[in-house]
This record gives structure tokens, sequence and C-alpha cells, in this order.
């Protein structure tokens, strides 16, 4: 059992933890640095990511032979916490959702000549991508059975109807991964098909305002009217949409914790910095018993956070679905996040509800954290399953001799 990173994945982190530290986190103290939906602007984008490529940082996810780093999910694990101190940080990178998770499913499943298409201008930055599978109801949430968007063969194309909402990134995606029904059938019933923002047939309803900060592009209602797809840009077989949904989301609700994780440590940092300069009645806040025991909680649970988290990345690396762990890990990370940047606003005050910290924007962030890929309570439920499934073998240990997966 080693809790140590291989030296070439602790460069990358201590490489991402610098190229934080002096290009990113100074950014956010200018209103200028923000778009209209308070996330990082375009054009200092373009600019920061220039930077993240010469320094050899540019999308860490993908294989070296399509201009990534290849690291494993364990070196993405202690690279996406460093990544997202800053709240400009995935971005910067390419690891924002959803084009993160997107690019690792079509690096996974799609044919060399889509990958060509759809996933390189992705990794390269040109355009944005959407995963297009959510549903207003009675339509699909969590339970992907109930998916009411339907796509109709017609000889070699899919004719797309329905209706789709809270789909991240929309507003500024060029390509799109759909999830609609082909048939009936319990278990293929699924498909997944890809598809340009430029054709014809689909529109977006209306960017839904929310109440935290935004990613680019929003999360959107979209209606499909017809849509025509050909079937040379469907992905993976005909009832594979199912199949692509656990291949896609497990890893990205991983990477969420990652970043998560992130935020939840810049929030202690604020609160560290500011109680240890601020008296009040003679004394230190930090040397007050009530605020030690706020912090030292605090940081026990981001380190359980940390440690679930990897602990589900090196079952990933070894060819694990980690289904259990990844949920263990949603549930104790998104909770985590939300009590420890109320606890840092807490302690900051009135200076913590301002707009003089990040504090306020991680708070509101941080409240999706528990809904968005599964809510706490849905993955309590698959916890449940596995343990009235397992036993006492839910709390196995790994095998000594299980593979660690290396830079590809």
């Amino acid at each position: 059992m080693d809790f140590s990173l291989p030296p070439e994945l602790e460069d990358y982190r201590q490489r991402v933890r610098a190229f934080v530290d002096r290009e990113l986190i100074p950014l956010e103290a200018d209103r200028a640095n923000y778009d209209d939906h308070e996330n990082i602007d375009e054009a200092l984008l373009d600019r920061v990511r220039a930077r993240a490529r010469e320094a050899g940082l540019w999308a860490l996810q993908m294989p070296r032979n399509r201009g990534g780093q290849g690291l494993p999910m364990v070196g993405l694990a202690a690279c996406y916490e460093e990544m997202n101190r800053s709240i400009f940080g995935p971005a910067a990178f390419n690891a924002a959702a959803p084009d993160d998770g997107d690019m690792r499913v079509l690096a996974q499943v799609a044919r060399p000549d889509q990958q060509d298409r759809w996933l390189q201008p992705i990794i390269d930055g040109k355009v944005r991508s959407s995963f297009v599978m959510t549903e207003p109801n009675p339509g699909s949430g969590s339970d992907p059975s109930m998916m009411r968007t339907t796509a109709t063969r017609q000889g070699d194309k899919w004719l797309i109807h329905g209706r789709k909402w809270f789909i991240t990134g929309a507003g500024a995606a060029q390509h799109f991964i759909l999830i609609a029904r082909t048939s009936d059938d319990a278990r293929k019933g699924l498909s997944a098909f890809l598809f340009d923002a430029d054709q014809p047939g689909w529109r977006i309803v209306r960017r839904i305002p929310i109440m935290g900060p935004e990613e680019h592009g929003g999360h959107c209602e979209l209606e499909f009217d017809g849509l025509e797809i050909p079937d040379e840009n469907r992905l993976m077989e005909v009832g594979d949409g199912l199949k692509l949904t656990q291949i896609r989301l497990g890893p990205a609700r991983l990477t969420h914790c990652m970043r998560w994780l992130g935020l939840a440590r810049r929030a202690m940092t604020v609160a560290v910095d500011y109680v240890g300069e601020r008296s009040s009645f003679g004394q230190k806040l930090a040397d007050r018993e009530g605020v030690q025991w706020l912090l030292g909680d605090a940081a026990m649970q981001i380190e359980i956070g940390r440690l679930l988290t990897m602990r589900a990345a090196a079952r990933l690396d070894q060819g694990d679905f980690a289904r259990k762990e990844i949920s263990m890990a949603k549930i104790v990370v998104s909770e985590t996040l939300h009590k420890v940047v109320d606890t840092a606003l807490q302690l900051n005050g009135a200076r913590g509800y301002s707009k003089d910290t990040p504090l306020e924007w991680i708070y509101r962030y941080a409240r999706q954290a528990r809904l968005v890929d599964g809510a706490s309570e849905v993955h309590k439920m698959v916890l449940a399953r596995y343990l009235m499934d397992q036993g006492d073998a839910f709390w196995q240990w790994d095998a000594a001799d299980a593979p660690r997966k290396a830079l590809v």
C-alpha cells in the first residue's frame, strides 16, 4: 500500500501548482477578468491557455499522440486538485467539465476517424463540447431508463425528437454527444450520437439562470425537432447508449471530486490566513479553541475526501469500474466542499460574504456539487445495493499485485 506519487507525477503536480500560483490566482481579484457569468473572460482565457501549452501542462488527461500528457487517473487526482485552487484553473488547462469527460469517452470508444473529426478539435482547444442526456420531468435524470427523446432510423440517418435541459456548456459548444431512445429494451434501448452545433433541426430554448457561477456555455434547455444525424456519426453500436454513459460518467464524477478538493483547499487557505492575522478581544482568532475545532474538522474532512478520491483513481487505473469507490468519493467530497467553504466564510465574517475573497463564489458554486452527476441520496442507494449484494466482502482490500497504470 503506497501513498506516494511517482517522481514524474509529482513533477507534474508541482508544475501545475506553480502555474496556478503564478499565472491564475493573481487574476481573480480584478473583476475585468470575468465574463458576464462569473467565469474567466474568453480573451484572457486564450492567453493563459497558450501559457499552459508552453509550460507542457495542456490536456493532462489525453494521450500524448493526441497532444496531451497521458497521465493516469492517480496523476490527474493530484494535478486537478492543484488546478482548482484557482476558480479559473480547470478551463486554463483544458480540464473543465464537460469537455474533460467528453474527451475521455471519445478517446475510449470513438472510431479513429470519429476521433479525428470530433475529438481532436476539443483537445486542441478549437471548439467546446457538451453531453446531452438530462431531460425535464417526466424524462430521464438520474434514471436513464426514463428517457423520452427519440432517435428514429430512416435509411442511413437518424431523426431526433425531444427535449433536454440543464445541458452544461451547450451555449458555447460546437460538438455534442447525444443520448436518445432507439427502442423500448430495458438495457439496450438507448444509443449515442454525435452532432454539430451548425446542423439544423435543434435549438437552444433558453440558458437556464442558476444560483451559482457558470461554466462557459451555461446550463441550457434544448429542443430537437427533426435533427438529422448520419449513421456514421453514431457512437458505438445501436443500443450501447447506457453503456457509454456508464463509461463516461464514472470517471467524470471522480474528476469533479478532484477539482472540488482544490476549491476546498483554497477556502481553507483563505480562512487560515485570515484567522492567523485577525484579533478580537485581545486574542488572535487562530488561538481560540472554537476556531481551532472548526479548522481541524475541515482539514480532516478534506483529507478523508482526498483519500477516497485517490483510492477510486487507483482502482480505475487498475482497470476496475470502481463504482462504489466513486460513489463514496462523490458523496463525501461534495458534502465536504459545501461544509468547508461555509466554515471558511463564517470565519471570515463580512469579508467572506463580500467579493473581496473568492469564498462567496465558491460557496454558491459548491451547492450544485451535491446534485450534479447524481445526487448524494442516489449514490447512497448505490452503496446500499453493493453492501446487500457483497456483504462483508464490501470492505475487501485490493490484491497486492494489482496493476498500476503508467503515463501513455
